[in-house]
């Protein structure tokens, strides 16, 4: 595992894609996330959403990195590379809390 790994699958535009959808869908279906700041900003500026690159790609980063060495040309468009599951539970566990 390397930062330029992290690096490359941050810059992915299929893996920042994926990222933004489930960003956006815990947005505005998720009632655990939808009230939140975070959520409200995502909704007004879809860029946004990319904040959460960075933490995605470091949780995702073997199997990135893996896909990577085995010569898999698309990891980040790949679902079975970096699963939905596996986007989803980053992305939660990094959703930004609501200032106190």
């Amino acid at each position: 595992m390397s930062y330029s790994s992290i690096t490359r699958a941050s810059n992915d535009q299929d893996l920042q894609a994926r990222v933004s959808a489930a960003v956006q869908k815990e947005a505005w279906n998720n009632a655990t996330f939808e009230g939140t700041t975070f959520a409200e900003q995502v909704r007004t500026n879809p860029q946004v959403a990319l904040q959460l690159m960075y933490p995605v790609a470091i949780d995702t980063e073997a199997a990135y990195e893996s896909a990577l060495t085995s010569g898999r040309g698309a990891p980040g468009h790949d679902a079975d590379v970096i699963t939905d599951a596996a986007l989803l539970s980053s992305v939660q566990a990094h959703w930004p809390p609501d200032p106190a």
